[in-house]
């Protein structure tokens, strides 16, 4: 089986849902449904599994602040993370919530896997634990902050707790989990995250507290009463639970292992020492990747409830467009990199690329085939060698050089191709200046404007997956019907002959990309990186 025939399985990281969404959220499901898109249109079964991790303490201590149930609170926020994943038109297969039923199940599947395989015991923790971040620290990662409080790396504040707790004997996989960086080197990406945890493992792994008995707001430890789960065995188990784990008849025994885990570069830790050490643990196969990607960042400053610089997407989303929001995360951030965005910027980039550039080009096509020809397409046309030379460049960018660049999840890369190829395509529209061929060569003209339709369809097809709702708005328009709208439509050379032959008129074009205007009150202020 080829590569392009199998399953194909991608999770985002299951977002604590501390509050709305922002726009670092968004980002990550943008580029998580782009690549589940791109997979589809390649002809792979896809499974895209998002969701939100309701444990833990801070949820408990939200909620009892609040004078409410915790489920009540879990369900509101929740809510926030399925409406931002409707208003991005992110195409997710399964939305799985922590506080699920079949998710318990799952988790306690797991660990008694683990159990079974000897790796749990029973003792007292005593040490660092961040309540926001929801993980231990050891005396050497930490540092001192105003009045005496102690932070962890990520600069929360840590408190000194003591209890009883069951413990996953980590240190026993130190030597698998570093050959499996070693033999695997694409396990984690990009290399400055895989050599972060190449150094951390290296230092010596710790036994790993995996139960809490100071609350009850979590998965219970089966056959523990009083204990419930540490909230990571608990929220990375989510990744199984969104297939249907533990029944090998789900689509877990389809699916797994995950091809990619999308996350935050701030948890990549979890991810890729905790995670797969469980997974062995478990003799469960591991994820194929995680790819620790960089953060949008506001004012230079990561965004955070505390420091009230949280960016709402949902905003942004209506003020600009879905699709021009989408574009610009994905065209103007290095993914795996962290970026910058503005207000100005995407009016910028919107603007230029999408509404002066391809949409214009796609608009003056078609209202050129519709008053110059009636809209009537035709086959029977001797193209001239700038007609195939243009084509040839779009066929191998579609089909070679953009699919390359976003298998390898360089994004901006392989819109940067496209971008180009819709570049020589406004450049053969004024090369060629078929206005002049309507006075003085009629058939050049034809052949002009045919290669135009052909070379619009292809630039449709390839952007679709990052532009999804404005590509099938403007293949709508073009008669291309629904099934024939992905990467293998772009190898038939009998669609334009079939869709001549069936009649199709090219009708009155409807922009697809409305010029931006500045809003007077600026969206979330600068970004810098």
């Amino acid at each position: 089986m080829s590569e392009n025939n199998e399953p194909f399985y991608i999770t985002t990281a299951i977002s604590y849902p501390n509050g709305r969404p922002h726009i670092g959220h968004a980002y990550e499901a943008i580029a998580t449904d782009v690549m589940a898109r791109f997979q589809r249109a390649r002809g792979r079964e896809v499974r895209l599994i998002t969701g939100t991790d309701e444990h833990g303490l801070k949820m408990f201590q939200t909620a009892r602040d609040q004078g409410r149930a915790t489920i009540d609170l879990a369900d509101e926020m929740s809510g926030y993370f399925r409406e931002m994943y409707a208003k991005l038109n992110i195409s997710y297969d399964n939305f799985m919530r922590t506080s699920d039923a079949a998710h318990h199940a799952a988790s306690q599947a797991i660990w008694k896997a683990m159990e079974a395989n000897g790796d749990l015991y029973l003792d007292r923790y005593e040490g660092w634990y961040s309540v926001r971040d929801e993980a231990f620290y050891d005396e050497s990662e930490l540092t001192d902050g105003e009045g005496g409080i102690r932070l962890s790396p990520q600069g929360t504040p840590v408190e000194w707790t003591v209890e009883e707790s069951w413990f996953f004997r980590l240190s026993k996989y130190q030597d698998r989990l570093l050959a499996l960086y070693n033999e695997h080197p694409d396990f984690i990406r990009p290399e400055s995250r895989r050599n972060e945890v190449l150094r951390f493992v290296e230092g010596g792994l710790k036994d790993l507290s995996v139960s809490r008995t100071s609350f009850d707001w979590g998965v219970p430890v089966p056959g523990s009463p009083g204990h419930v789960m540490y909230v990571w065995v608990d929220a990375l188990t989510t990744y199984l639970s969104g297939l249907g784990y533990p029944d090998p008849a789900s689509d877990f025994g389809t699916f797994w292992p995950a091809n990619i885990h999308m996350i935050g570069k701030d948890i990549v830790r979890f991810h890729t020492v905790y995670w797969p050490a469980f997974l062995m643990s478990a003799n469960l196969p591991l994820p194929k990747q995680v790819f620790g990607h960089g953060f949008l960042l506001n004012r230079g400053e990561k965004m955070s409830k505390s420091l009230g610089n949280v960016v709402d997407p949902m905003a942004l989303a209506d003020r600009f467009g879905v699709d021009a929001l989408r574009y610009y995360l994905l065209r103007e951030v290095s993914f795996g990199q962290d970026g910058s965005y503005s207000a100005e910027a995407i009016v910028r980039t919107a603007n230029a690329d999408l509404a002066n550039s391809f949409g214009n080009l796609a608009q003056r096509s078609l209202s050129m085939i519709f008053k110059n020809l009636d809209g009537e397409l035709s086959a029977d046309y001797a193209p001239a060698q700038d007609d195939i030379d243009l084509l040839a460049d779009l066929a191998d960018m579609a089909a070679v050089r953009l699919p390359h660049e976003f298998g390898q999840l360089a994004f901006s890369v392989g819109i940067e191709d496209w971008i180009r190829a819709v570049f020589a395509c406004n450049q053969y529209v004024d090369t060629q200046a078929p206005w002049t061929l309507r006075k003085t060569d009629p058939e050049r003209m034809r052949a002009v404007l045919m290669t135009l339709f052909r070379a619009v369809r292809t630039l449709a097809i390839a952007i679709r997956p990052v532009v999804p709702a404005a590509a099938d708005k403007l293949l709508d328009q073009m008669g291309i019907a629904d099934d024939a709208r992905d990467f293998a439509a772009l190898t038939d050379k009998d669609w334009f002959a079939k869709l001549v032959a069936s009649g199709f008129k090219v009708g009155q074009p409807v922009p697809i990309f409305p010029r931006l205007e500045l809003p007077a009150d600026e969206i979330g202020g600068e970004g810098e990186a």
